[in-house]
């Protein structure tokens, strides 16, 4: 079959045609924005499926001198936190036409620039930025010229920059406060100091331990967010005298790296050895590891993210405030009352 002899590609005034409706009600449908009567919805979404019209992204977007983009910038594509919270910012960017082109900060050898510098040169829109991200005049020049989110950090690059994260501080406070309230006193940190979020959480994790009289027992090892860091912090604080009888880790990833080195030592979990983590992730609702976890509820973070990014793109709108999400606490097999 010649190229004169395959069938010509529907087109929206195609589209408009076979439903009796005016090109602007065919792209209001297929943007989902502006009123349209059912009955006029049904029949442009009918003559789409029958002509098998395919809207040609690059094209609307440069009648619209839009790109309909959110370029979205991972710190680390294997935390499963960064994961989830995505899903629920792409679920809601979904909802109002909007699509993401993502990358990972840390994959760049030019410490995020190229990416950026790429993401710019697409037209995005807005740009989100999930996790804390190395210092770069890079990142505060994009936040200057688009819309921009931190999203699980505790601050953005730059005052114009509107921040959704988990208050890290809390959330270390009631696993701690679990592990009192089982009975434990002599209760250790797997920490990660060089991360603004292991600094909020240690000091959580020491303000409640003074808080119940404990601050003798405060015992903190540095590690960092991976599970290689937590194992060999805990096999540090497991293999001396004096072991403690509790560990709140700084996220699940360390906390499976505690739970490693417990079987190392020989501990059983939770009858020698309670643990914690935070995050939770799908990893601490395995049944395997049934981990107590701190619920930052991250796919809830993503739909809000994405839902303050979409405020921040109308016409007049000005820069939202920073939200502080509550966090919870998920309790199960990994803590128990220590030993009598």
């Amino acid at each position: 079959m010649t190229a004169h002899e395959r069938k010509r590609a529907a087109t929206i005034l195609d589209v408009a045609a076979a439903a009796g409706v005016s090109k602007s009600v065919v792209s209001l449908v297929l943007r989902g924005t502006g009123y349209v009567s059912a009955a006029k919805r049904t029949a442009v979404e009918h003559a789409v499926l029958e002509l098998g019209y395919r809207p040609n992204a690059a094209a609307r977007a440069l009648g619209e001198s839009r790109s309909r983009t959110v370029g979205v910038v991972l710190n680390d594509m294997r935390n499963p936190w960064f994961v989830s919270a995505v899903e629920g910012l792409n679920s809601t960017l979904n909802e109002r036409g909007l699509q993401m082109l993502m990358g990972d900060f840390r994959l760049d050898s030019r410490s995020g620039e190229s990416l950026l510098k790429k993401l710019l040169e697409m037209n995005i829109e807005a740009l989100v930025l999930v996790g804390t991200m190395p210092e770069s005049p890079g990142l505060t020049a994009a936040a200057l010229q688009v819309p921009t989110i931190a999203l699980g950090a505790p601050t953005g690059p730059g005052a114009n920059v509107t921040v959704v994260t988990n208050n890290d501080d809390a959330g270390a406070r009631l696993a701690v406060a679990h592990l009192m309230a089982l009975g434990h006193r002599r209760i250790a940190h797997v920490g990660a100091p060089a991360t603004a979020v292991g600094i909020a959480r240690r000091r959580g994790y020491e303000a409640e331990m003074r808080a119940a009289g404990l601050a003798e027992f405060i015992r903190t090892v540095p590690g960092d967010l991976s599970e290689e860091g937590g194992h060999r912090a805990a096999l540090e604080l497991l293999s001396g005298g004096d072991r403690p009888t509790a560990v709140f880790a700084v996220n699940d990833m360390a906390a499976l790296g505690v739970l490693s080195a417990a079987e190392e030592c020989g501990l059983a979990v939770p009858a020698d050895l309670s643990v914690a983590g935070y995050d939770n992730t799908p990893l601490a609702r395995l049944r395997r590891i049934s981990l107590t976890s701190v619920d930052t509820a991250s796919f809830a973070a993503g739909q809000r993210a994405a839902e303050l990014l979409i405020a921040r793109l109308e016409p007049g709108s000005t820069l939202p405030p920073d939200e502080l999400l509550v966090p919870t606490l998920e309790v199960r097999g990994s803590t128990a009352a220590p030993h009598p």
